[in-house]
């Protein structure tokens, strides 16, 4: 299906009560669940499951194979690599019905999560920051922090670019801004 503001493939399907922002694409076999709501120049590849009641920004990539449950807020320009997951529920059990405990994940403007990374429910990725291949998030990530590893610790810091920087007397530099180690974050000085 297509009509002037975004492209649904005819293998996808949207329910009730969606809104779709203009030149969202949204791929083979996916399915976005009612009262959600998707920014602009979205892209959704094949077999994404998105909601019910869920919100994301503008400008988000969502590669193959993602389910986006109730409880997470993207903001704009995320990037979600193939077949990342997150959960809603921390002690999730078939038989117990656990919808009132749904927590909240939130992932900050800019962030990307690398392929088959986990978020587990209830945290907070900051702003830019790069989350890698495999990684499990059990805590709040730093804005432009980059994380590894299960669970998932800080190895270094990243720029908007998505590169890892490179400090002189707590300085670095991509080609988007200046940076600043302040303490225990990283903070832009110059854009």
């Amino acid at each position: 299906m297509q009509n002037n503001n975004y492209y649904l493939h005819p293998s996808s399907f949207i329910d009730n009560n969606v809104t779709v922002g203009d030149n969202t694409k949204i791929w083979h076999f996916s399915h976005i669940l009612s009262n959600t709501k998707i920014g602009k120049n979205c892209s959704f590849g094949q077999n994404c499951v998105i909601g019910p009641n869920v919100i994301i920004g503008n400008g988000v990539k969502v590669q193959n194979n993602v389910s986006i449950y109730e409880g997470v807020e993207i903001e704009d320009d995320v990037f979600l690599g193939p077949s990342c997951v997150f959960t809603n529920v921390i002690n999730p059990r078939a038989f117990i019905q656990r919808k009132d405990e749904f927590k909240k994940t939130l992932l900050k403007r800019g962030c990307s999560i690398g392929a088959n990374a986990t978020i587990v429910c209830g945290v907070t990725i900051g702003e830019y920051a790069l989350i890698g291949s495999g990684a499990v998030i059990t805590k709040d990530v730093k804005s432009y922090a980059l994380m590894v590893g299960v669970p998932a610790k800080q190895i270094g810091w990243v720029g908007i670019s998505g590169s890892t920087l490179k400090f002189k007397n707590s300085i670095a530099e991509d080609e988007f801004a200046t940076y600043e180690i302040k303490g225990n974050k990283l903070e832009v000085v110059k854009k």
